[in-house]
């Protein structure tokens, strides 16, 4: 992992770490942590089996892993402060093809409501999405119109989903999808997370005349828990050099242009 041997710390500190290390790293060695933090590999072991109870990572042969449910079950605005730099390179790559004159659909995500940020000086281009975050974001913009799609509301997540959204979604037609996903994997295809919104995010793909991901390294490979559908749907993914070069690999080899960023 390569990181310099940490000072002593208290138990809640020293777990603390821990699980920065693995948000950033994905994956750790009980056999690195033990250097790390100047502890016996039991009482790394220990922290991982303590860690592992509360949800918020998968111990696996000689290590752990990072879990989703940690991700998952934080609220919307600590999901913005998670890989922040990561989402707002993505987003600041993807706003630069955006064109004038274009009709954009985009789904709810912290990475698209960072790539919102990115297109205040856009110009003449209309965005239609279920998401209230992004369309509070943009919606006193000058040269942006936005519509917002009605239904139901949730309110943790700030879309909104449903038969009126559907309904609603069938009339409008875009040059771009830019989608938020939980998951993108060669064997899985795109899932999320919020079962409510997968048949949402299934219509934009149909609504759209192309489909382009924004998604961090942490989703690549990864399967959530509705399915949106298969890899083949979408055109485009944007993501990371963090993310793994062999499932970026798989990815392409479905027909999917990947660019990293």
């Amino acid at each position: 992992m390569g990181e310099e041997r940490i000072g002593e710390l208290d138990v809640d500190q020293r777990r603390e770490k821990i699980l920065e290390l693995v948000s950033i790293r994905n994956k750790v060695k009980v056999s690195e942590l033990s250097r790390i933090f100047g502890t016996s590999e039991v009482t790394i072991r220990n922290d991982l089996s303590e860690l592992e109870a509360a949800g918020l990572l998968e111990r696996v042969h000689g290590g752990a892993v990072s879990t989703y449910r940690t991700y998952y079950n934080m609220t919307f605005n600590d999901r913005m402060k998670t890989n922040a730099d990561e989402k707002r390179r993505i987003a600041a790559s993807v706003a630069a093809q955006v064109t004038d004159g274009d009709t954009l659909l985009m789904s709810s995500g912290t990475t698209t409501l960072y790539l919102a940020r990115e297109l205040k000086n856009a110009r003449n281009v209309t965005v239609v999405t279920n998401s209230l975050a992004i369309a509070q974001e943009m919606g006193l913009l000058r040269d942006i119109l936005v519509i917002m799609l009605g239904g139901n509301l949730n309110a943790q997540y700030l879309f909104t989903y449903g038969d009126d959204t559907l309904n609603q979604l069938r009339q409008y037609k875009a040059d771009r999808l830019f989608l938020s996903v939980d998951g993108v994997s060669p064997e899985d295809g795109i899932t999320t997370y919020h079962h409510l919104e997968a048949e949402v995010n299934r219509q934009m793909i149909a609504r759209a005349k192309r489909t382009i991901i924004v998604a961090d390294h942490t989703k690549i490979g990864r399967t959530g828990f509705a399915h949106i559908g298969s890899v083949d749907s979408i055109d485009c993914l944007v993501t990371s050099s963090q993310a793994d070069s062999e499932v970026l690999q798989a990815i392409r080899e479905r027909g999917v242009e990947v660019r990293i960023v």
